[in-house]
């Protein structure tokens, strides 16, 4: 954003998008849709399995989002558990992000992001190394492949999920990989939203990769995700960091729209 100087007004940027791209017939018109409504990101959701699966689409969606300016991320399947005590099923997890990360570099996306996985019974302290061991490995072979796409474990809004913003601080710290912060989780789990905490585990970093919506949760965390309050839209752009490059991806029923609000606030700062 610029003053009537010309003068940046700050050096932080914030692009918004929708947490879907639709179906593969549709991705082209898509993009260009929410070129025209002023969003800048969408996260391609692969929460049901990955539904882009050759090359030659993944390019054409690429060299769209890159001539639009749309930065994207994918979200991958739901069903991921890093921490299962049956090894198949970690085995099968890994290969669920790895092939969002091999579809994604294909597609140019620059974040995967997933739920890393279920306490289980165990402890948190034996979940956490379980789970930093076998983000250490999918690390590891995305170096092997020379991948420029990062993974982001997601802040989780149910208290008995892996995901507390420590424990996914500690991962960041840990293994080197990235974030998603996903506020409305967050509220959800901790019932408020520490800014000033927030700022403090992921302050050092650049980039922040994040979801935001309406929430409606209980005492066991989150119910479901609502249409987006804009007075909760508006705390969130002033209380985000002014220094940083940010992507808030929106999950609500009416994430289009309430995208293009969050975008309206933030170009009335």
């Amino acid at each position: 954003m610029a003053t009537k100087s010309g003068e940046s007004k700050e050096s932080n940027t914030i692009c918004f998008g929708p947490a879907g791209l639709g179906p593969l017939k549709d991705a082209i018109s898509n993009l260009e849709q929410y070129h025209k409504l002023g969003l800048s990101a969408c996260e391609i959701a692969f929460t049901y399995g990955v539904y882009i699966n050759n090359e030659k689409d993944a390019n054409q969606i690429r060299e769209t989002a890159q001539r639009l300016g749309i930065k994207l991320s994918i979200h991958a399947p739901y069903y991921i558990n890093l921490n299962s005590k049956e090894k198949k099923k970690i085995q099968d997890s890994k290969k669920r992000i790895l092939d969002c990360c091999r579809i994604g570099e294909a597609l140019g996306a620059y974040r995967v992001v997933f739920h890393a996985g279920f306490f289980g019974g165990m402890d948190k302290e034996k979940t956490y190394e379980n789970i930093k061991r076998e983000i250490n490995d999918i690390m590891k072979e995305i170096r092997q492949n020379r991948w420029k796409i990062k993974i982001a474990p997601e802040t989780m809004g149910k208290i008995n999920v892996f995901g507390s913003i420590e424990e996914i601080s500690g991962l960041v710290q840990d293994t080197g990989c990235s974030f998603c912060i996903d506020f409305a989780h967050i509220l959800a789990r901790d019932k408020e939203v520490d800014y000033k905490k927030i700022n403090k585990l992921f302050g050092q970093h650049n980039e922040w990769h994040c979801h935001f919506s309406g929430i409606e949760y209980n005492e066991k965390g989150e119910r479901k995700h609502i249409k987006t309050p804009k007075e909760k839209l508006k705390e969130l752009i002033s209380s985000l960091p002014k220094d940083k490059k940010i992507v808030i991806i929106n999950e609500s029923p009416d994430m289009i729209q309430d995208s293009v609000e969050g975008l309206k606030i933030y170009n009335k700062k």
